[in-house]
């Protein structure tokens, strides 16, 4: 009975709430925001060395994978402001979600050997060998998240470069990708 009564005062509740002169949002505009993905396409000839070994770097990676679930392989490689090159790859484990993405693991891994260093660019890599990958590959939002933090954290954002295989992207920072981060 005391169930009944519960479900039945929440559903008035609810109700009540939805009529229109108690919704808080009737009277307010929409605010709409446009942004605009500035993402660069590069040919493997217009890539500096630094960038063409940073992918090379991640291609690499991307073989040390651990993806007996997904068969889909990552690889990440970070530029240090000391000249060092982290690199991660994607490592899953049948207790979902307790595996990490490469970028994380290559974030996670300069954070934790480096601490002072600043990350001045991260190149991503993907292959499957059971299915295509779009052309047009974008982290996880939690990679961005963390990627993110990482530009706060460092005051400097950092370049991003993203490698399927028939293209490559550049991006001047994760705000391309991810405008509203979570910062506190």
């Amino acid at each position: 009975m005391v169930l009944l009564i519960l479900k039945l005062f929440i559903v008035s509740f609810i109700l009540i709430v939805r009529m229109s002169k108690f919704d808080i949002f009737a009277s307010m505009e929409p605010l709409i925001i446009n942004k605009t993905v500035s993402l660069v396409q590069l040919l493997e000839s217009q890539l500096s060395s630094v960038d063409s070994e940073l992918l090379e770097e991640a291609v690499t990676a991307s073989k040390r994978a651990y993806a007996p679930h997904s068969h889909f392989f990552v690889g990440a490689a970070l530029m240090l402001d000391n000249g060092i090159i982290v690199t991660g790859s994607n490592q899953e484990n049948a207790a979902y979600p307790s595996g990490l993405c490469a970028e994380r693991v290559a974030l996670f891994k300069a954070g934790s050997d480096f601490p002072a260093a600043k990350v001045l660019k991260l190149a991503i890599y993907a292959y499957s060998e059971n299915y295509t990958v779009p052309e047009i590959l974008c982290p996880c939002g939690g990679c961005l998240q963390v990627m993110s933090e990482t530009e706060f954290r460092q005051n400097q954002p950092f370049e991003i470069l993203i490698k399927s295989e028939s293209i490559i992207l550049k991006a001047k920072g994760v705000s391309e990708f991810l405008p509203f981060a979570f910062v506190i």
